[in-house]
């Protein structure tokens, strides 16, 4: 069972509740550290997920909020016992995007915008390998190695025949004509591009090239929501140096906002595979004039 728990979402679910109670009890974080002995910051981190709490201080927290149902105390402090655990992807070594693993993991659905590249979760192993030694120079041949399984473990999400990942992708037009890995790479990718699209938990949508200014003209994001768990979303905004989670309401709704205005302006998902069948026939003449 134990390899089953995702110590991300544990985190933040913990985080939520011990907000909730801190917030019932009517103490603000500033007070809440002195009373623990801590700095503020700590209090925050452990409200929003982002560091592992230990069963004692969420004992110590509980007494200072005055909570008196032994039950829950001995659940938040299972909680945080379980969120101290590595999750599957550690078995890989360090890994720049574990936050945001563990919450792909998580979750029930992921709207994401891509001007660049194909989505993660829709790339061929083989045009997976090469945007990451392309991408990311200074990976020895080793890491890559271990980037693409991540990546192929990632994928599973996709084909869970109980709970699979609903996944709505927009791309822009020119995704498809940028060659990745050669001209057979390139069309084995928007080969398998095309069948997943046809899945009915994916959508793709290609926003078309005559497209103007648009939302996503300031870059890559993705938006995940849960079916359960104290947050309506994340907004994910990935960056070659560090990457971005925001949990804000606000926030997720104004870029599940912005996704809602590149699918009106996208082609059609019927359109969109035409598209993409045309752009896999132009890969072909470039092999055969090569």
């Amino acid at each position: 069972m134990a390899a089953n728990i995702n110590p991300t979402t544990r985190r933040r679910r913990l985080g939520a509740e011990l907000r909730r109670l801190r917030q019932a009890s009517g103490l603000k974080s500033t007070e809440a550290a002195e009373r623990l002995m801590v700095s503020q910051p700590k209090i925050s981190h452990m409200e929003n997920g982002r560091r592992a709490v230990s069963p004692r201080d969420v004992r110590d927290l509980c007494v200072i909020y005055g909570v008196t149902d032994q039950l829950l105390v001995d659940s938040l402090m299972r909680m945080a016992q379980e969120s101290a655990q590595h999750g599957w992807w550690t078995a890989y070594g360090d890994h720049p995007q574990s936050v945001y693993i563990g919450l792909e993991t998580d979750a029930a659905s992921i709207h994401t915008y891509q001007p660049l590249v194909i989505p993660a979760l829709l790339r061929t192993p083989a045009y997976a390998h090469t945007l990451i030694k392309e991408t990311i120079p200074p990976l020895t041949p080793e890491q890559a190695d271990r980037r693409l399984k991540v990546l192929l473990r990632r994928q599973h999400r996709l084909y869970d025949t109980t709970s699979p990942l609903r996944l709505w992708a927009v791309l822009e037009e020119s995704v498809l004509g940028r060659e990745i890995g050669g001209p057979d790479v390139m069309r084995e990718q928007l080969e398998h591009l095309n069948t997943l699209a046809t899945e009915p938990h994916i959508t793709v949508q290609v926003l078309p090239a005559t497209v103007g200014a648009h939302p996503g003209l300031s870059g890559q994001f993705s938006i995940l929501q849960f079916t359960d768990g104290p947050q309506a979303g994340v907004v994910y905004l990935e960056r070659f140096a560090n990457d971005l989670c925001l949990e804000k309401q606000s926030d997720v709704q104004c870029y599940g906002t912005m996704h809602e205005h590149l699918q009106a302006e996208s082609l059609s998902p019927d359109r969109t595979r035409d598209l993409i069948t045309d752009a896999t026939k132009v890969h072909i003449g470039v092999t055969r004039r090569s």
